[in-house]
């Protein structure tokens, strides 16, 4: 390491509240997995990791090519002294803090949000009967009996 690192300690606070985020959608995941519902159960895990994996490299390397691109443009510059040391390309190991971040954070805000929209559907009072219209409905006219 050859400097303080600020950058990578602006990144920490971020990084720690995604690390919270999937530590609380895996407990959660793993109490609806042991309380047996069938509708969590039945979502493929296998199809959602490896989705969220394969979206996770990608917006990995997505951010490899342009972090790269920008930082050699000049439209962004990081001061040596405040940077760890280690480089991928042109851009400081550090920047890739946020995108890793993402790749925590929008599966395991899927995990938790999941159940919210389910449960409402389930209320008897949240299944209403059919929708009645003031206007008696006329019967359809075939296209040779219009005026």
């Amino acid at each position: 390491m050859t400097g303080s690192g600020t950058y990578a300690l602006l990144a920490v606070p971020f990084l720690g509240v995604a690390v919270l985020v999937a530590v609380l959608a895996g407990t959660v995941s793993a109490r609806r997995r042991r309380a047996g519902r069938p509708d969590a159960a039945a979502r493929g895990r296998r199809t959602t990791v490896l989705t969220g994996v394969v979206a996770g490299i990608a917006l990995l390397v997505m951010t490899c090519v342009f972090n790269n691109v920008i930082v050699g443009l000049g439209i962004v510059a990081y001061d040596p002294a405040l940077v760890l040391g280690a480089r991928i390309g042109l851009f400081p190991v550090e920047d890739l803090a946020y995108s890793i971040g993402a790749v925590l954070l929008l599966p395991s805000c899927w995990v938790l949000l999941d159940g919210l929209g389910s449960d409402r559907s389930r209320r008897p009072d949240a299944v209403a009967g059919p929708v009645r219209s003031e206007r008696p409905t006329q019967p359809s006219r075939a296209p040779e009996e219009t005026p």
